[in-house]
């Protein structure tokens, strides 16, 4: 695998429960479900106990435990997964410093340069494997492959506490006989689809006449075969470089009601700041996307100061740039948006200016967020975001 890149995915084993289980050994081997637990819950993490079951990540609280009445359900403690995260990542930076953190407990690394010093790919990832274990007494899954997609669907293959090794040459005979669906970037609605049009698995996909998928994916037919022959040239892309955080979606019908794309931005802006505050970082500069109905993207952007970490802020200028936009293309079909931040700098001075105005919206805005860590991304909306 010398001339081509190492990438590895690692995932964390159903990480928010396991550490649970971890910190508290009555729950070991018990269906453990961590997430909010009114009436409006969202299940945030499911252990391999409850999974069994069909509960997974993301389904209501109460479709849970409908499937397995005699789960433990335990509220999430967002401070103490950051704390063992932080322990995860340190042992990535001991292979690589081309870590991409794609949240709390998974993340792509390039170990390509690391090769000459600490042996083949496989083995880094044994030894991160090993090293996680031994300082959080966690598991998890290693995906080892030439390219992020590759190592993505490696990871999952064999869970939990699995390491698969996909090498170039047996990209086919593994992808081949896999579902469409577990491509990236193909939803339920377009994989109904395929398979409508006889199009089951990867190969089937990778072989399919231009005439078939074409209404299906326009513009991107091109990438969606290439992923499904498990080409792939995205670079790993390290977090210390962070240059912009955004946030986006892709609609399943083009959109061309302006006040549903208002909304459909405030939620986005909202995403983003939350992201920022996560990451106690401030912004300089907001920016929009906006992919029309034929592929064609604009992005515009306008920088202020002071800089921000607000809500209300960041989507009040992404309101006015998306409003000018309409200006020049009123009768629109929308089917991308996009909220972005960039300019970013630590937000450790931020307490000297938290005077006047300021203080009581990052107040609410904090609030916001410990609501939303305990309960759910859903919990919580804020008007300007609602029909």
């Amino acid at each position: 695998m010398h001339d081509h890149r190492a990438i590895l995915h690692v995932d964390m084993d159903a990480f928010y429960a396991s550490v649970e289980q971890r910190d508290n050994p009555e729950l070991a081997g018990k269906p453990v479900i961590v997430g909010g637990t009114g009436g409006r819950g969202v299940v945030a993490a499911a252990s391999y106990e409850v999974r069994r079951f069909g509960v997974h990540s993301a389904m209501p609280m109460r479709e849970a435990l409908k499937r397995c009445p005699h789960a433990v359900c335990v509220r999430p403690r967002m401070q103490r997964y950051r704390e063992v995260s932080r322990q995860v990542f340190e042992v990535f930076g001991e292979f690589t410093d081309l870590v991409e953190g794609l949240s709390l407990d998974e993340a792509f690394l390039d170990v390509t340069a690391s090769r000459q010093l600490l042996g083949t790919p496989e083995a880094m990832a044994g030894e991160i494997k090993r090293r996680i274990r031994q300082r959080t007494g966690l598991t998890a899954s290693v995906g080892v492959s030439h390219n992020k997609l590759l190592a993505k669907l490696a990871s999952e293959m064999d869970k939990p506490d699995g390491l698969t090794v996909i090498p170039p040459d047996r990209v086919e005979s593994v992808l081949d006989p896999l579902s469409v669906r577990r491509l990236h970037g193909i939803g339920r609605k377009t994989a109904a689809r395929l398979e409508e049009q006889g199009i089951f698995t990867l190969g089937q996909l990778r072989l399919a006449p231009e005439s078939v998928l074409w209404p299906l994916f326009r513009h991107d037919t091109r990438r969606i075969r290439d992923r499904a022959a498990g080409m792939d040239d995205r670079p790993v892309v390290a977090d210390a470089a962070e240059k912009q955080i955004s946030s986006e979606e892709t609609f399943e019908e083009d959109i061309r009601d302006h006040e549903r794309l208002y909304r459909e931005l405030a939620g986005l802006a909202e995403r983003t700041a939350s992201r920022l505050r996560t990451k106690e970082l401030i912004a300089g500069q907001v920016n929009i996307k906006v992919r029309r109905r034929d592929f064609t993207t604009f992005t515009r952007q306008r920088s202020f100061s002071p800089a921000t970490q607000e809500t209300g802020l960041i989507t009040r200028v992404a309101t006015e740039l998306l409003r000018a936009w309409f200006e020049e293309q009123p009768r629109v079909a929308v089917r991308l948006l996009g909220v972005g931040v960039a300019q970013l700098r630590p937000a450790r001075q931020l307490d000297l200016f938290a005077t006047g105005e300021g203080a009581p919206q990052g107040r609410l805005d904090e609030a916001v967020d410990r609501i939303r860590e305990k309960f759910g991304e859903r919990s919580l909306k804020r008007g300007s975001t609602l029909d």
